[in-house]
């Protein structure tokens, strides 16, 4: 059920819109006054604050990102962004999620990732999801049951993964129409994307899609099959045309790191209509995993350094899943900002930790975040100080060793489950060859940090 500030909230947002849309850039000011009324929580102000400074530079990329909200979205995806993600994920749902937390003693998520389906029309190399079994899904019901037991906690945030989601786009609409308050994203190879499908979410305006693209057509269809490319593009035209929310989601590896982040690729997604990119890095899961896709030092440095520079100046949201740990104070798995719970019913801490101790369809929301490996994530986080180097398998490879023995976790991997020891030491040398070289970042971060902080002592 709604609280009465979240709904007090949404109305105040709705009649802003209306406000907004007459000149939306010339009366932004307006809207964050009125959101300077709503939130009370210290960093939300901080976030209004760097909205209002946006606002006042018209030749900020940021800027230029809210005009491209207001010029190619759909009046729905609009609204809903708005109300459903800043709102109810942001101002409503945190403060719920923080009493939560204290309630039960476990970590609560702000997003909850879930793979409607292992079922996948595609077979790309070096794919996590490959170790699954094709058969497996989550019914409708029981997806339905996830997300109202997570709105009870406070999460309006849902995101899905495969397999290819896509597969299951009937039930995803129903879900986004039945939970009108929240948002979701689905990771999608977007093969399956057509007119319909894409007016339907331009209507919605609660469901957008990250989609995988692994460079031009040569990279792309390399890992993901001949043609796959030519249809991804047809996909983002169509949504572009409906005014759909969607971004690219890219795997980058040894042999496409520098083509990814190119600044010419990222421009030509920008005019494609991707407001955001997603960046992940290789990971060998799974006993027949390719090591020789893993990132050298140097490339995971060039991106630290590349998505920054992109970020500051490009009209486009990008984040880079491993070297932003600095941002959110290091691994976010575990049900600290995020858990995964796989096609058979799995509950995962990341998508990909591969262990759980628990099946959502045996046991409820809170029971799986309480369960003995998530407690492990709770205890231990953050894996390293330097958060530059945040993730238990990749990182610090002997931590993921270490929780799943503690809490004796099984392997989720039907077709070849994998002992902790022996995917920790496929990492660890790339763990060893990274650590120098991050442990070197996060001294020079540390210091303009406190440069940062000096200046404005000063001031």
């Amino acid at each position: 059920m709604a609280s009465v500030k979240q709904l007090v909230s949404t109305a105040v947002i709705n009649e802003g819109l209306k406000y907004i849309e007459k000149d939306p850039m010339k009366n932004m000011p307006k809207l964050l006054d009125w959101a300077d009324k709503l939130v009370t929580k210290e960093n939300h102000k901080k976030h209004v604050k760097t909205f209002r400074n946006i606002v006042e530079n018209p030749d900020n990329n940021w800027y230029k990102l809210m005009e491209r909200y207001f010029d190619e979205l759909s009046p729905a995806s609009r609204k809903k962004f708005l109300i459903n993600y800043m709102v109810n994920s942001g101002i409503v749902g945190i403060p719920i999620q923080d009493k939560a937390k204290k309630k039960y003693n476990c970590n609560i998520p702000w997003a909850i990732l879930m793979d409607p389906t292992s079922a996948c029309n595609l077979k790309c190399t070096g794919c996590w999801a490959a170790e699954y079994d094709k058969t497996d899904s989550l019914s409708y019901d029981l997806l339905d049951r996830i997300i109202r037991e997570g709105k009870e906690l406070g999460i309006y945030m849902y995101i899905y993964s495969g397999g290819e989601p896509l597969v299951r786009k009937d039930d995803l609409i129903r879900l986004a129409e039945e939970h009108s308050d929240c948002s979701f994203l689905a990771f999608t190879n977007a093969t399956l994307v057509d007119e319909e499908f894409a007016k339907k979410l331009g209507e919605l305006g609660n469901f957008g899609l990250a989609i995988s693209v692994e460079g031009y057509e040569e990279d792309t269809d390399m890992r993901r099959g001949k043609g796959t490319y030519n249809k991804v593009m047809e996909a983002m035209d169509l949504l572009k045309k409906e005014g759909v929310i969607f971004g690219f989601s890219t795997c980058y590896h040894r042999y496409n790191t520098e083509a990814v982040a190119d600044e010419e690729y990222v421009d030509f997604l920008v005019d494609k209509g991707c407001m955001f990119g997603w960046y992940f890095t290789y990971m060998p899961i799974g006993k027949d995993a390719v090591t020789d896709l893993l990132v050298t030092p140097e490339q995971r440095k060039y991106m630290y350094h590349q998505i920054r520079e992109l970020r500051s100046k490009k009209p486009i949201f990008l984040i880079d899943f491993w070297n932003d740990g600095e941002y959110v104070n290091g691994c976010i798995a575990g049900g600290r900002n995020y858990l995964h719970i796989n096609a058979n019913g799995d509950v995962e801490p990341c998508a990909f930790v591969h262990y759980s101790n628990v099946n959502i369809k045996d046991v409820s929301l809170i029971e799986a975040l309480q369960s003995p490996l998530f407690m492990q994530y709770k205890k231990n986080q953050p894996f390293n100080e330097n958060h530059l180097r945040p993730c238990p398998i990749l990182d610090n490879p002997e931590k993921i060793v270490d929780m799943v023995e503690a809490s004796g976790a099984y392997s989720t991997q039907p077709i070849d489950r994998e002992d902790a020891r022996d995917l920790a030491a496929k990492t660890k040398p790339v763990a060893e060859k990274w650590a120098p070289v991050a442990d070197e970042l996060w001294e020079k971060h540390l210091k303009e940090k406190s440069k940062e902080k000096a200046e404005v002592a000063s001031e």
